[in-house]
């Protein structure tokens, strides 16, 4: 596993070359979804709805995290010597 690791970072470049073209794939097929039997009107009315929304629901949840970590939860590492 190792292995793999270091030979894909030696090769960075081809690595993410390889995910912006999933993703330029996953748009453009996108573009093909038969919105016409959408259960919801956003789904009609706004283009990649559901992609969008995930993305927002994921910003939303590592947000919120980040916040509940910072609340009290993540403590320094000197928390029981004082």
């Amino acid at each position: 596993m190792s292995r793999l690791i270091e030979y894909l970072r030696d090769r960075l470049k081809i690595v993410i070359g390889c995910c912006y073209g999933v993703l330029g794939l996953i748009i453009f097929l996108a573009c093909y979804v038969d919105r016409h039997h959408a259960h919801t009107m956003a789904e009609q009315k706004i283009p990649f709805f559901w992609s969008l929304f995930g993305f927002i629901a994921a910003v939303v949840i590592i947000r919120v995290a980040g916040w509940f970590g910072k609340s009290g939860i993540q403590t320094s590492e000197d928390y029981y010597d004082r």
